[in-house]
């Protein structure tokens, strides 16, 4: 299913014709360039809605993480009346959920399709046979998460950005991931070197 959404929206994202013009002209930047684009095509409305979806499951689950009281779900159906059909049909919608999330992220980082797929496969099987061990870690260090979620706002917002004619050179974004991994890698080292004080004393 991934690998199916992945061809999908990389050939989707290749259609660069106009689709219409809002005919706003923006103020010129530096070089006498428009600051961003009134004519959108396919490719633009896909990243910036794209780009809004991940703002917003981001944004939710850093609430849910902040204030984690129950709330009412889409999902939250009474046992009783759910048919084996209706529990598949939930199942395979979650699956299509988390898949064009992943694969929406998988387009903000880079404009290659062999690397996506890579990418994808890649981070399925990881998930595969790492499952239990990862669970751990992230049960263990939680701050990953909120990581992890911060990430996806950025890319979102590189999407968005991206959609309204305002290129992010990716290396940026690399940099800044790559940043904020090795800060948050020692604050893991920093925390458990602290434990392992509190337990020799």
């Amino acid at each position: 299913m991934r690998l199916a959404l992945l061809s999908a929206i990389a050939w989707l994202v290749g259609l660069t014709a106009p689709v219409f013009d809002l005919g706003i002209q923006g103020s010129p930047g530096p070089y006498g360039e428009p600051t961003f684009e009134t004519e959108f095509s396919w490719r633009d409305l896909i990243l910036i809605a794209g780009g809004l979806f991940l703002v917003w499951k981001a944004t939710k689950e850093i609430h849910h993480n902040v204030d984690p009281h129950p709330t009412d779900d889409v999902f939250d159906v009474p046992r009783k009346a759910l048919s084996f059909g209706a529990v598949i049909a939930q199942i395979l919608l979650l699956a299509l959920v988390f898949s064009i999330d992943s694969i929406l992220t998988a387009v903000g980082m880079t404009d290659h399709l062999p690397v996506m797929v890579i990418a994808v496969v890649f981070a399925v099987v990881v998930m595969l046979l790492a499952a239990d061990p990862l669970a751990n870690f992230i049960r263990d260090n939680p701050t990953v998460v909120m990581l992890a979620l911060g990430f996806l706002l950025m890319i979102g917002a590189v999407l968005i950005a991206d959609g309204f004619g305002v290129h992010v050179p990716k290396g940026y974004i690399y940099t800044a991931m790559a940043f904020s991994a090795g800060v948050e890698g020692l604050n893991i080292w920093a925390r458990r070197r602290a434990v392992r004080r509190q337990g020799a004393s």
